[in-house]
């Protein structure tokens, strides 16, 4: 009884709109991925083991969003240095034995029973890390020494993914989450103006001696495929993929380009062309409004937090959020060059899903621990 009326009490007062909307996503994600997977030949081969892998990356996602929820942060929060070496340790595994290649980039660790993305799980930890940093010197947020040790601190994570992995995407994503939180924090916008006339600068740098070959190569095939085809070929099939749907889309696993394969890994980044060629606009549209209603909660339940720092990590994690689904959306239709990000909840990917249901987690728990409406 005592377990029940716990349960009971941990589902009255969590935030159900975040279990709801999460759960929406991955069912809905889960459709696409068993006919992005679906052999035409045997009519099974593959998405079978493909929805397995899934679920049960669904149900521990949804015991660590119980088990972030229930975690006070913000009583460790005095100890974001050490979390930051443990990011960087974290990321630099992949220089031990446990570091394997996949899908051609050395961005996961074999722990036997599964692998594991570092840099996803490490954009949690930088979430709080930040969180806790920014809230540690905020009243000199917009001062130039405040502003530089913030940008040390992402730079320095950034620095450890790249070196360890070589994922440029991924590191994008953590100094796009550092600019989302900085703007909540208040950073004054003239620094956001110097950062991005500095970023626009920067270009001739990191294209001579930062991006490697086959990053610039798929820069240019955005403009030009006729440069490299190969390079070019999930890109424009994407976006024929999509066109193809028209409104109401070829019917569930009905696409011709997705039944066919010619999508390479369309389960994974590319589960947006999917949407669009078997169901359409309207499914693309569902699976915007969906992420967008949950965007629109976390950024609910930040305005609604007890302290700065609960309200910034709501904020992170919102961003991160945001930041992906923009990137991914945009990289389906051909605006982006392809980064390997996949769409929240919707892309196959085991540590991909349970790093999106902790986060959420970590939001609840903000929810969670808000004061009473009559404090305010």
């Amino acid at each position: 009884m005592d377990v029940l009326k716990s349960v009971g009490h941990y589902i009255k007062n969590t935030d159900l709109y975040l279990i709801v909307l999460s759960l929406l996503c991955t069912g809905y994600g889960m459709v696409l991925i068993y006919s992005a997977t679906l052999n035409p030949v045997t009519w099974q081969d593959g998405s079978t083991r493909n929805l397995f892998v899934q679920g049960a990356a669904v149900v521990i996602g949804l015991g660590a969003f119980v088990i972030m929820s229930l975690i006070d942060l913000e009583t460790m929060s005095g100890w974001w240095k050490i979390f930051v070496l443990g990011n960087i340790g974290l990321q630099m595994l992949l220089f031990t034995p446990l570091g394997i290649e996949l899908n051609g980039q050395r961005a996961w660790l074999d722990l036997g029973v599964t692998s594991l993305q570092p840099g996803e799980l490490g954009k949690l930890i930088f979430i709080f890390t930040l969180a806790a940093h920014i809230s540690e010197i905020r009243e000199h947020i917009s001062e130039w020494r405040g502003l530089f040790v913030i940008g040390l601190h992402t730079l320095l994570m950034m620095g450890a993914v790249v070196i360890s992995s070589g994922d440029t995407g991924m590191a994008i994503q953590y100094l796009m989450i550092a600019v989302i939180m900085l703007f909540a924090a208040g950073l004054s916008l003239k620094w956001l103006a110097i950062g991005g006339v500095l970023g626009i600068i920067s270009v001739p740098v990191l294209w001579n001696f930062v991006l490697q070959g086959y990053q610039i190569t798929r820069i240019l095939v955005l403009f030009d495929p006729s440069i490299d085809p190969e390079v070019s070929r999930q890109t424009t099939y994407g976006k024929i993929a999509i066109g193809s749907g028209q409104i109401s889309g070829q019917g569930l696993t009905q696409g011709t380009m997705t039944q066919m394969q010619r999508v390479p890994e369309n389960q994974t980044d590319y589960i947006f062309s999917v949407a669009g060629e078997e169901l359409g606009l309207i499914g693309c549209m569902l699976i915007i409004l969906l992420l967008t209603l949950l965007i629109l909660r976390l950024l609910y339940i930040s305005y609604r937090a007890s302290t700065s720092f609960s309200a910034l990590l709501a904020v992170g994690v919102a961003g991160m959020f945001l930041f992906q689904t923009f990137m991914n959306i945009f990289m389906n239709v051909g605006l982006l060059p392809v980064m390997g990000l996949t769409l929240p909840f919707f892309s196959y990917g085991g540590t991909s899903v349970v790093t999106m249901y902790a986060a959420l987690g970590i939001a609840a728990g903000v929810r969670m621990r808000e004061k009473p409406s009559w404090l305010q």
